[in-house]
């Protein structure tokens, strides 16, 4: 039992030495420690579900996801064992602030894919719908392609056959109207072959060998076109025969699918904003409970001690700064005083030779 209570109060990052002398704060930092912990768990399943969905490998899964609770556990533990309560809420938080923003952003991290988990049974059957869709789309736009150019020569093979038709139908009424000159059906009403009756049956020739002509040019167009056209759509249906259904529950499709059941479904909707919230409360509490408390015997002590360093520290760098000082003085003045002195050494020096150089031209004059 002594050996968990040690671990929980590592977690919190507390002092031992300075709890010993406040025993009524180990309760405080046990479950600080506990919250710490139990946010580095969820971190590990909330990774460890992450990369699952991507890799399908429990060997990465579990390395990753004990990496990354290791990682939020680490950063957790330096955020709650860094704030030292000052006995000034505004102060305590303006320095817990940059920490809230900090745990706030891990609960979002770590949230979502437990919150993917939670609703996976809802996720998958949206997946199958959305697998539809996206192979739907691809159709669709597969079909769009080939349908564009099958309709561009289907309108070439409308335009030639009417062209054709448009031959055959003169020839038609040429030829029926020689037809009913000949039998006296229509025309000049009389039935015989004369002149009027040639004429139109030269007429009703000359359209048929339009027409044979214009058949001979436009037939072999219409058959390769036709055969283009074939050959299109067997490339669609080969296309279309092509298209796999790759699995689709990535962990951005496995996202999107929990954002579209979020607008389907308020209840949904609410109930990932619970969650979120419930990992923000999680996250956030250790550094809460240490913004709200009273200043414990803990914090007093630990001041105190940073306090003494401090002034320890103070003292021995003010030593040193008036050591330094000192020498520096010393050694300025002492030299000032040297140059002086050699100046009027060299002064006087200068002087003496000056003085006999002098005497010594008197004495030859």
């Amino acid at each position: 039992m002594q050996k968990v209570k040690d671990f929980f109060l590592f977690c919190a990052g507390a002092d031992r030495s300075v709890l010993e002398e406040c025993p009524t704060d180990i309760n405080k930092y046990l479950g600080i420690g506990g919250t710490v912990l139990f946010t580095g768990l969820l971190a590990f399943f909330s990774a460890g579900y992450a990369i699952y969905t991507v890799f399908d490998s429990w060997f990465f899964s579990v390395l990753f996801g004990l990496i990354w609770g290791l990682m939020i556990f680490n950063l957790d533990r330096y955020i709650v064992s860094s704030m030292k309560s000052q006995g000034k809420f505004w102060r305590d938080f303006i320095i817990a602030f940059p920490r809230l923003l900090m745990a706030v952003l891990l609960a979002l991290v770590i949230s979502k894919p437990l919150e993917l988990k939670i609703f996976e049974k809802e996720i998958n059957a949206e997946l199958i719908t959305m697998e539809q869709e996206v192979y739907q789309r691809q159709e669709s736009q597969v079909q769009l392609r080939f349908d564009t150019l099958i309709k561009a020569q289907q309108a070439q093979l409308v335009e030639l056959q009417a062209e054709i038709d448009k031959k055959q139908t003169l020839r038609n009424n040429l030829s029926m109207m020689a037809i009913q000159e000949a039998d006296g059906t229509g025309g000049s009403g009389q039935k015989n072959l004369g002149p009027i009756y040639r004429a139109k049956k030269l007429d009703a020739d000359k359209a048929q060998a339009e027409l044979d002509a214009t058949e001979a040019r436009l037939l072999p167009i219409i058959a390769e076109k036709q055969a283009n056209i074939q050959e299109m759509e067997t490339q669609l249906q080969t296309a279309m025969a092509q298209l796999e259904r790759q699995p689709y529950g990535g962990m951005a499709a496995r996202m999107d699918a929990l954002h579209r059941l979020g607008e389907q479904s308020q209840a949904i909707w609410l109930a990932t904003i619970f969650i979120t919230l419930l990992f923000i409360a999680i996250e956030t509490a250790p550094i809460f409970v240490k913004l709200i408390s009273y200043r414990s015997p803990y914090d007093y002590v630990l001041h105190e001690r940073e306090f003494a360093y401090k002034m320890a520290n103070h003292e021995r760098t003010t030593l040193m700064k008036n050591a330094t000082m000192n020498t520096v003085q010393y050694d300025t003045e002492v030299g000032v005083h040297k140059n002086n002195a050699e100046i009027e050494a060299e002064k006087a020096r200068i002087d003496y030779e000056k003085q006999g150089k002098l005497a010594q031209w008197k004495w030859q004059f």
